[in-house]
């Protein structure tokens, strides 16, 4: 499991490892096989700080939540320090707009983990059939922003209100490891892999400062040269 190998790495490096975690239906199967998958146990769970790289804008309740789901699909199998563990906030969390919110999120992961080496050691991304990834959606002004989280607003996939990485911060990883599966994510896949430009596909950006990996199936690698 790559991403278990890059974090034990990290740790024998002396380091507390950082994870940067993903939402949608391919994560939560990619959540739920990293719970049962032997290789877990090359890790000091206690010892990871575990983001998001974006996350819905609703009550901490919802179902649509990421954080609800990973929790649910991985993080209640493993012994994290929930201290360690910064989810986004939510839209009853008292932060009072989602711009406040946004803002609260960066101020904590620039306080744990910023500075000019690499943030993240192992990100973890999806990819929409257009392109998207995190809630950074094509030709949109938060794909161009230099914020290193923001708020989104009217976003082409429901719910409208999200939170997510800003791309200056989606590039801060050692290794970037996205997961695609069907034909329907085939062409988003080849022009990302391919370097499209990032406004048009947004998946073209985060690159990975060690490795950049895609994992996918052989439906959504059907464009690929």
């Amino acid at each position: 499991m790559p991403s278990a190998s890059a974090l034990a790495q990290a740790q024998a490096s002396g380091r507390v490892a950082s994870l940067v975690l993903t939402g949608g239906s391919v994560a939560r199967l990619v959540h739920a096989a990293v719970a049962k998958h032997p290789d877990r146990a090359m890790v000091d769970w206690t010892r990871v700080e575990i983001w998001w790289g974006d996350d819905r804008f609703v009550p901490a309740d919802d179902p649509e939540r990421n954080a609800g789901q990973a929790w649910s699909d991985l993080l209640r199998h493993l012994p994290v320090d929930p201290a360690r563990v910064h989810t986004m906030p939510a839209a009853d969390d008292g932060h009072g707009s989602v711009e406040a919110a946004a803002r609260a999120y960066g101020q904590e992961l620039r306080a744990r983990v910023g500075g000019d080496q690499p943030w993240f050691d192992v990100l973890m991304l999806g990819i929409g059939p257009d392109g998207h990834c995190a809630s950074l959606f094509p030709q949109r002004p938060e794909v161009r922003s230099s914020a290193d989280v923001l708020a989104v607003h009217d976003s082409p996939k429901p719910p409208p209100v999200r939170i997510s990485l800003g791309m200056s911060t989606l590039g801060r990883a050692e290794h970037v490891m996205f997961v695609a599966t069907g034909d329907e994510k085939a062409e988003a896949v080849a022009r990302s892999v391919q370097g499209e430009d990032v406004l048009a596909a947004p998946a073209a950006g985060p690159r990975g400062g060690l490795s950049t990996t895609w994992y996918v199936d052989e439906a959504a690698a059907a464009r690929l040269p």
